[in-house]
């Protein structure tokens, strides 16, 4: 009879236990939008290493000899090449950073006024850009002009961040869950990011552009004449490699 009343008495006892037992497993699991989390750090890779959109810097570098002023043909087409993706993108003014009292400060200098002319011929406006003169401050680097405006750019990472051993480890309870590692996935994202053009392509739709007129015009006739109105290919044939089939 004592025996049966003492455990009774700690029967409240095991039950508090075990509930705050359960509580504490419940309380390092938790779900954010439908997508488990452990100890804070999302499962999945796309929570983990989120894509985002900030304004960075695209840039140019042109080099510059000493005994010669002026571009050449390939540092044209990438001056004209800036000044093209700065009218569609630019955030900001380009920045020019043409070097001073330095061994090739005049033909710096000449090639800037290229520079400068080829930005008036592209359409930049004089107030879009921006001149910054500089020494370099290590007399081994070769002075170059740099251009660069901002932009608005998708960025993933940093990868390479390795927070824990993936080995088998005691101090590694996500090992012996068969979870994903922290890095896992970054360099997708990234890449990802590397390819977008227009970073609001991850926000919202872009608009319809207009119908090419004259091939739906050409479509309507085959559909009011009862024609077949698919695209035929006649070399679709010679690029077959068997017949086999027929």
């Amino acid at each position: 009879m004592t025996s049966s009343i003492s455990l009774d008495r700690h029967r409240p006892l095991r039950l508090a236990g075990t509930l705050l037992g359960l509580a504490m497993a419940l309380g390092a699991c938790t779900h954010t939008d439908g997508v488990p989390t452990t100890a804070a750090i999302p499962n999945d890779y796309h929570m983990r290493h989120p894509i985002a959109v900030e304004e960075a810097n695209h840039s140019i570098v042109v080099f510059v000899g000493r005994g010669r002023g002026g571009l050449s043909a390939s540092q044209r087409t990438d001056v004209v090449g800036l000044a093209k993706s700065w009218i569609q993108e630019g955030t900001g003014a380009i920045v020019a950073d043409v070097p001073v009292n330095t061994a090739n400060a005049r033909a710096a200098a000449d090639s800037f006024r290229e520079i400068r002319s080829l930005f008036a011929s592209a359409g930049v406006p004089t107030r879009g850009l921006v001149v910054h003169n500089y020494h370099p401050d290590d007399p081994r680097q070769m002075p170059t002009i740099r251009l660069s405006y901002p932009k608005m750019t998708a960025v993933a990472g940093p990868c390479g961040l390795w927070p824990e051993d993936i080995g088998a480890s005691y101090k590694n309870k996500s090992w012996y869950e068969n979870t994903q590692y922290y890095n896992f996935g970054c360099a997708a994202q990234r890449n990802m990011a590397a390819m977008i053009d227009n970073p609001a392509d991850l926000v919202q739709p872009r608009p319809e552009t207009p119908a090419y007129t004259p091939r739906r015009s050409e479509g309507f006739e085959k559909y009011r004449k009862g024609a077949p109105t698919t695209t035929a290919y006649p070399e679709a044939d010679r690029a077959k490699l068997s017949d086999t089939g027929k």
